[in-house]
């Protein structure tokens, strides 16, 4: 009898498993929300991303919580904002050493390490669904450190920096090279009839530009200009390699219970005299640095939807997953259900920090804020904190658009200036100080 109600059991157990939907969650890596068919490029083509988008829950307002990816990815993954988690850039400045401090170097790895151990005191995705029996798959870009660590079950990323280990290393290869390790760990989860996770984060359209030769050939007779040309061909890149990804799954019948959700780590905007990023991009929180689409696919149970209206945040990511999933939401995680449009349309507002690139104090993660920023119906300020970093940062780089000089606060109306061209603070000094005291009490340097 012992032995019928054991088996009974585990049947049981692995019934409630199978039922459990998967999670695949798509993290572009430096594109801006401007560059998709659906939110109207017109001359980038993302068929693939353009047909999900159309299935999906999608917001076009949504935004993430830094403009820079290692912070950005760090809140996606455990739904906490930057000052929160304290990961609040890519690099790390150790005193005494010359620039960025080297993660093998036994000076300064244990500084390194600290932060590493310090992240993995959070709930996060792949931790709280591997307790609740899902295999894991970690590919692309991932910076904290093994990834096994953190939940993962098994992982691309060997994070060894004597081998190159940084912020993904082999993992970097997906999409690029093709799925091969994500088809691998299909096969596994089926043989283990358990549900999974896919953290999947290519390296695209991110650089190195080196797009396949007939798609670069194909947007220099579009656009004239070769960096632009290259940066549109590894967007449509990127989205084949999502088709790629959608296909893959569908052949083995395994997208009608199947969560995916799609997110940009934060933002670009294509130089025309370089191969790198322009000003109002990538490091900026304006726009082009933190806007993205948030896209959630779950055929017969979330209702496609495109919403160009209601504000959405990036730490509304993982408690989404984890109510679908059927699993508690730690109390630490402030975001809400993105499939809960009443409670959205409620809050109506989003937060976000913007840090140096390089973090400044590992005992002190917060002292390397620049700016803060809050979004709240139409209006949005950029708030910079400290004017010195900030003019060293920008060097005059605002004196070419009016209103807009380095350190001054910048306020603007999105609905008639999604590209915040005017800088409205000198007129409405009144907006400041309220979206200032709602800064304010989300949080604020010192808090």
């Amino acid at each position: 009898m012992k032995h019928i109600l054991i088996i009974l059991t585990i049947c049981l157990t692995q019934l409630g498993l199978a039922e459990r939907p998967n999670v695949v969650l798509i993290l572009s890596d430096d594109q801006s929300w401007t560059d998709y068919g659906f939110t109207g490029h017109k001359i980038i083509k993302t068929p693939r991303i353009d047909k999900f988008a159309s299935e999906s829950l999608t917001y076009t307002r949504g935004y993430v919580t830094s403009p820079l990816c290692r912070p950005s990815l760090a809140s996606i993954f455990t739904g906490l904002h930057t000052p929160v988690h304290g990961i609040t850039g890519n690099d790390l400045l150790v005193e005494g050493v010359k620039g960025r401090s080297s993660r093998s170097s036994p000076k300064t790895a244990p500084f390194h390490d600290q932060i590493y151990a310090g992240f993995q005191k959070h709930a996060n995705l792949a931790r709280l669904l591997g307790d609740a029996g899902y295999l894991s798959l970690q590919t692309g870009k991932f910076w904290e450190g093994k990834p096994q660590r953190h939940g993962f079950s098994s992982a691309m990323t060997h994070a060894d920096p004597r081998k190159g280990g940084r912020h993904g290393d082999v993992g970097l290869k997906i999409s690029r090279t093709g799925i091969a390790p994500i088809k691998s760990f299909l096969d596994e989860t089926k043989k283990e009839g358990k549900p999974f996770f896919i953290w999947h984060a290519p390296f695209l359209p991110h650089t190195p530009h080196n797009p396949p030769k007939k798609l670069y050939e194909k947007y220099l007779k579009l656009e004239p200009n070769k960096f632009i040309a290259r940066y549109y061909a590894m967007v449509e890149w990127f989205d084949q390699t999502c088709g790629e990804l959608f296909d893959e799954l569908d052949s083995r019948g395994l997208g009608k219970n199947t969560i995916i959700v799609y997110v940009c780590d934060n933002g670009w905007i294509q130089s025309g005299d370089s191969g790198k990023y322009a000003p109002q991009s990538k490091q900026e929180p304006h726009e082009g640095g933190i806007r993205t689409p948030i896209m959630v696919k779950w055929p017969d149970k979330v209702t496609a939807v495109m919403d160009q209206k209601t504000l959405v945040s990036s730490i509304d990511i993982a408690p989404t997953i984890l109510k679908a999933c059927g699993l508690e939401v730690p109390k630490a995680m402030t975001g809400l259900d993105l499939r809960n449009t009443v409670a959205l349309a409620k809050r109506n507002v989003i937060f976000g920090y913007d840090g140096n690139h390089d973090m400044q104090d590992v005992n002190d993660t917060t002292s390397n804020c620049e700016s803060r920023y809050i979004v709240q119906g139409d209006w949005k300020l950029i708030d910079h904190i400290n004017d010195t970093s900030f003019v060293k940062r920008y060097n005059g780089r605002y004196t070419g658009r009016p209103g807009n000089e380095a350190g001054k606060a910048e306020l603007y109306n999105l609905a008639r200036d999604p590209h915040e061209k005017t800088n409205l603070a000198d007129k409405h000094p009144e907006k400041i100080t309220a979206l200032r005291k709602s800064l304010d009490a989300w949080w604020k340097p010192g808090k």
